[in-house]
């Protein structure tokens, strides 16, 4: 039976939480990041998003500890491999995951030929990516959500072991700020309203 106590109540720390998000440079975060409970709780808010026909239509990866020097190397491997890349692209690209305590590659998994538009599978694996800000955010720390060149590259996916019909939507860097954040600028919200 429904609480009818908790039903219609409102909830002004969420949206003062909303508000006040922002994302922090991956370049600028440093640890520590969270601890084991705080990271499964950010997953399970990542995994609280509309889900039509609750396809569950993305996953994770978590990239942590000597997890974000091998996914580093992995990366520069295949750099290097093409050849005519500098010294110093190289090491920046052992380092890209090294940047923040934690990283999270949030997977999406679109099915086709089924009645839930593609579309809408996409959109669900982006409110994970939300989901996740949102969360780390509401445990104090910053988060930032990138995609950069690996995250399209098709010889990262297949070393990520990454199925037909996957693609990343985005690492999600976890930690905390090294220095302070600065508000950016924001859209002028009637700029972009139309009523019908």
């Amino acid at each position: 039976m429904v609480d009818a106590s908790r039903l219609n109540r409102s909830a002004p720390q969420t949206l003062d939480l909303l508000l006040s998000r922002r994302s922090g440079s991956a370049k600028a975060m440093t640890g520590p990041g969270p601890n084991p409970e705080e990271l499964r709780v950010i997953l399970q808010a990542g995994a609280r998003v509309p889900d039509h026909k609750k396809l569950f239509p993305w996953r994770f990866i978590v990239f942590e500890g000597e997890g974000r020097k091998r996914m580093g190397d992995l990366i520069g491997d295949i750099l290097c491999a093409e050849g005519g890349v500098s010294d110093e692209r190289i090491a920046m690209e052992r380092g890209r995951f090294l940047r923040a305590p934690v990283v999270i590659g949030v997977i999406s998994h679109v099915r086709e030929n089924i009645p839930v538009p593609m579309w809408e599978q996409e959109l669900s694996a982006g409110a994970v990516c939300q989901n996740i800000l949102l969360a780390s955010h509401a445990l104090g720390y910053v988060a930032n959500w990138l995609t950069e060149w690996c995250a399209f590259d098709e010889r990262v996916k297949e070393k990520l072991s990454l199925k037909p019909g996957e693609r990343i939507a985005g690492f999600i860097y976890i930690g905390k700020p090294a220095e302070p954040l600065e508000e950016r600028v924001r859209p002028e919200l009637d700029k972009l309203i139309t009523h019908f």
